[in-house]
């Protein structure tokens, strides 16, 4: 599945989910409107409404920029721009294609977050 991020509904990112359970319960939020804060200068985070399905999900992983994530412990959207370090808890959801730039802004991002046309 590809999915699109937008500011102002300018395409600023986009981006492809794993097929994997959590990722396929992020799918059915969409479309949300997130503010993404900036977290440990290494990700942008924001909550969800509800937390994610963990069926097979592993019990750690280490991200790297671009990947799409969700912290099952916070229950909060990760976008990381740069890459980070083995987290237990966090399941990549899938990866950018493309705005990883985007992602780096300083402050506060409102975004909207949907499925891409096929």
């Amino acid at each position: 599945m590809k999915i699109r991020i937008t500011v102002d509904g300018d395409v600023v990112a986009t981006g492809t989910l794993d097929d994997n359970a959590s990722a396929r319960d992020f799918a059915a939020l969409l479309p949300l409107h997130l503010l993404l804060k900036d977290y440990a200068s290494t990700e942008k985070i924001a909550d969800l409404p509800r937390r994610l399905s963990m069926t097979g999900a592993p019990e750690a992983c280490t991200p790297s920029a671009g990947d799409i994530s969700f912290y099952s412990p916070w229950g909060n959207l990760a976008i990381f721009y740069k890459d980070g370090h083995l987290s237990s808890g966090l399941v990549r959801l899938g990866r950018l294609d493309s705005g990883v730039d985007a992602m780096r802004c300083i402050g506060p991002l409102a975004v909207s977050v949907d499925l891409a046309e096929r």
